[in-house]
């Protein structure tokens, strides 16, 4: 029997007493915040609310007389709209193991199926529930889908909170911080201090009968590459953690104030880039094989913009807070005009990239990225409608990826990175092209695939991402959640509402596949995993959503008022 065990135990629902061991958190006061507000019955969602800190200009943030006089010792003064108790949390559920559903609500049958095997694939650590393992498929080989992935587990906690269990997500976020602050070397090369694992599992040792926690910080990864994603996705966890609970304590926390500014810090670094998107390799994030995304992939944009202005709301205005949010104020102004100026794709926008020019030279130049007119793809004029848009997968010096990928522009929403007439386009762009990017399954992670010649290139002839399969055009329910989130958001549920009919017609009867394969999903994928934790928390965080738009919040953000608007291009792109 091997020595690695994850210990995965439906009968520990109730879990054990506190590891001892964190107890050395300490938690600071916060004699500003009336946690008796706490008890009050929760408010819903109200557009008109009293501005939370999410709404509050990132210009006043960076120049208020509290923020430049700040007090290195004292508490921050949270806004009280600003967590609004989920009502889940509020009114309990009758049972452990009964979802909660709102009056007058007709639950799926699904969803009863779904909460079971989601609590299944719980992973525990010392009697305590600690994260969900990739897949529970014992009919293949296991590789790395017995571990906890940082990334996968993000649906499964946001069920959890929803669902008004919020102490596995606690949990998941102090372990995944103490990994953080382990030594990180791959090859004698040690890796950057604030770098989050991609994965962990729990190491059962039968002699000493005793518990430790392996991480992966890419060392074991196909690829060999570092998860970017991983500390981007914990900081916008933390954040609706904070949200969902109304518990400013978990994220006050020095050791969780000091995460975050060890993985900013990472990012905000000075250096040779002129942009300020950031540079990655193929294989940091979801699409962690060679994909041809290597350089400033949208995923990664987007997830920094939502994770930079998480941070804004999290950091504490002390002393090393308030230079990070300094920081970060300058960064989302820059990010933000980049990113809807140079990656915004739209039907004039595009009409404008056939005419460039090329060898242009000086500030005044509107083909800035000297990108050649005749690299242009075919397919992107058919698939552009008149009135849809979206952001391109990549930008860089000669060379725009025109593919679209689904987890970037469904988190530019939800950022704001996108502005409300953006956010627009691209649910018209989903409606318009909903059997390309919808059909059988729902979501096309990026469209259009890659074939033939381009194929080999691209992937470097990888089996596994052929055409119309996997991260090259594949169907992944686990976005069912981004789509569900974004859709409510821009106020066109029904788009969401069809998709999940949709889905709900297979995923159940096809043991809930980790992708789907095929121009429009028709097929369940070649090396799908059944079982697939974040396929189906990604359907429950949907069915919760819809029920509930109020758990929205949780990974919404408000436009920013004072964020400088893109400037429309006239003769040259500095005017």
């Amino acid at each position: 029997m091997s020595s690695f065990n994850i210990s995965v135990d439906a009968n520990h629902q109730n879990g054990k007493a506190k590891n001892a061991a964190d107890s050395s958190f300490t938690v600071e006061d916060i004699d500003d915040f009336d946690f008796s507000k706490l008890l009050e019955k929760p408010r819903p969602l109200n557009i008109d609310r009293l501005r939370s800190l999410d709404e509050r200009s990132l210009t006043e943030l960076a120049g208020s007389p509290q923020l430049r006089n700040a007090d290195i010792n004292a508490p921050r003064v949270h806004d009280h709209a600003d967590y609004v108790i989920s009502p889940s949390v509020g009114g309990r559920r009758s049972g452990f193991n009964t979802p909660r559903s709102l009056p007058g609500f007709e639950s799926h049958p699904m969803v009863g199926e779904a909460w079971d095997a989601l609590r299944r694939s719980m992973v525990y650590f010392r009697g305590q529930p600690v994260g969900t393992i990739a897949a529970v498929d014992n009919s293949e080989e296991k590789l790395n889908y017995d571990q906890v992935f940082v990334r996968d587990f993000v649906p499964s906690a946001l069920a959890f909170l929803m669902n008004g269990e919020p102490d596995i997500v606690k949990n998941f976020i102090l372990k995944t911080l103490r990994l953080q602050s382990w030594e990180k070397k791959i090859d004698r090369f040690q890796l950057g201090e604030g770098v989050m694992p991609a994965s962990f599992k729990v190491f059962h040792d039968p002699v000493r009968n005793h518990e430790t926690l392996i991480a992966d910080f890419g060392e074991s990864a196909i690829g060999r590459v570092a998860p970017v994603d991983s500390g981007f996705w914990w900081i916008i966890l933390l954040r609706a953690y904070t949200k969902s609970t109304g518990d400013s304590s978990l994220a006050d926390m020095p050791e969780c104030q000091k995460g975050i500014r060890l993985i900013l810090s990472l990012c905000l670094s000075e250096g040779f880039d002129t942009f300020p998107t950031l540079l990655c390799a193929d294989g940091c994030s979801m699409i962690d094989r060679r994909m041809g995304v290597y350089g400033y992939p949208i995923e990664i944009q987007a997830l920094f913009f939502m994770a930079l202005r998480c941070a804004l709301l999290l950091l504490k205005h002390d002393g090393e807070g308030k230079e990070m949010v300094e920081q970060i104020v300058k960064r989302l102004h820059a990010l933000s005009y980049h990113m809807r100026s140079y990656f915004w794709l739209d039907s004039k926008q595009l009409n404008d990239i056939y005419r460039y020019k090329t060898e242009e030279y000086s500030h005044t130049a509107v083909n800035k990225f000297n990108v050649i007119p005749d690299s242009l793809p075919e397919w992107v004029f058919d698939f552009m409608p008149p009135h849809g848009g979206f952001f391109i997968g990549n930008v860089s010096p000669a060379r725009m990826d025109f593919r679209w990928f689904a987890l970037g522009n469904c988190i530019a929403i939800l950022s704001s990175l996108a502005t409300p007439e953006q956010s627009t386009a691209i649910m018209d762009l989903i409606e318009s092209r909903w059997e390309e990017l919808v059909g059988e399954m729902p979501l096309k992670v990026c469209y259009p695939a890659i074939e033939s010649h381009e194929w080999r290139i691209v992937t470097g002839c990888d089996p596994k991402n052929t055409r119309w399969s996997y991260h090259n055009g594949g169907s992944w329910p686990v976005l069912l959640w981004l789509l569900t989130a974004a859709c409510i958001k821009t106020g066109r549920p029904q788009i969401a509402r069809r998709a999940i009919e949709v889905a709900e017609a297979r995923l159940h009867k096809d043991h809930w596949p980790e992708y789907y394969d095929g121009k429009v999903g028709r097929y369940v994928g070649k090396q799908s995993r059944k079982n697939q934790t974040w396929s189906i928390a990604g359907y429950l965080v949907a069915k919760m959503m819809l029920e509930d738009p109020s758990h929205v919040g949780m990974v919404s953000l408000e436009e920013d008022k004072q964020m400088k608007p893109v400037m429309r291009r006239c003769n040259s792109w500095t005017c």
